[in-house]
């Protein structure tokens, strides 16, 4: 089943970033597919940030943002969507952390923990992302997300090295 049956919304933070051609391009890109579709809301964006790469070092400086939607559809069935827009835009999965035109990560759904051989939420490795958190701080750093809030983990983690990039993104209008 694709839709949620126990909540009209269901509250899910994702995560966008990408370091491969016009990378704010294809994150409004996924922004305006997800507010396309009906199923889904988009009612917060983060500012964009310019990140150092992670995992695989060798590799251009990624933009990362975060989303907060608003959404019917069940968690695998939300997932499902993020690859299809990740797909739309061009986003080929051969190396693990790797360089990429658009990755969006599922973060949090509600406040479900899920473990599945698909998904893992919330994301099992967010708290320590600066990437992540950092724009997580503009759009819900009171969220508890395993006991703890976004503040608490951002207290946690090193975040030098990002910054506030030029570009953003925009709320589309329905």
């Amino acid at each position: 089943m694709s839709i949620n049956p126990d909540y009209a919304e269901t509250s899910a933070l994702i995560g966008l970033g990408g370091n491969i051609g016009d990378v704010s391009a294809s994150m409004q890109f996924a922004i305006d597919s997800l507010q396309a579709h009906e199923q889904c809301r988009v009612t917060k964006i983060s500012k964009i940030y310019k990140t150092p790469p992670w995992g695989v070092s060798d590799q251009d400086w990624f933009l990362n943002a975060c989303a907060e939607i608003k959404t019917s559809l069940m968690p695998e069935a939300l997932l499902d969507e993020l690859l299809k827009v990740e797909r739309l835009r061009g986003r080929v999965r051969d190396e693990r952390w790797g360089p990429r035109t658009l990755d969006l990560d599922l973060l949090v759904y509600g406040d479900e923990a899920i473990a599945t051989q698909r998904l893992t939420v919330p994301h099992p490795r967010m708290a320590d992302r600066p990437f992540v958190i950092v724009p997580l701080m503009d759009i819900a750093a009171g969220r508890i997300v395993a006991g703890r809030t976004i503040a608490d983990y951002a207290r946690q983690i090193d975040i030098s090295g990002i910054e506030p990039a030029n570009e953003e993104l925009t709320l589309p209008i329905i």
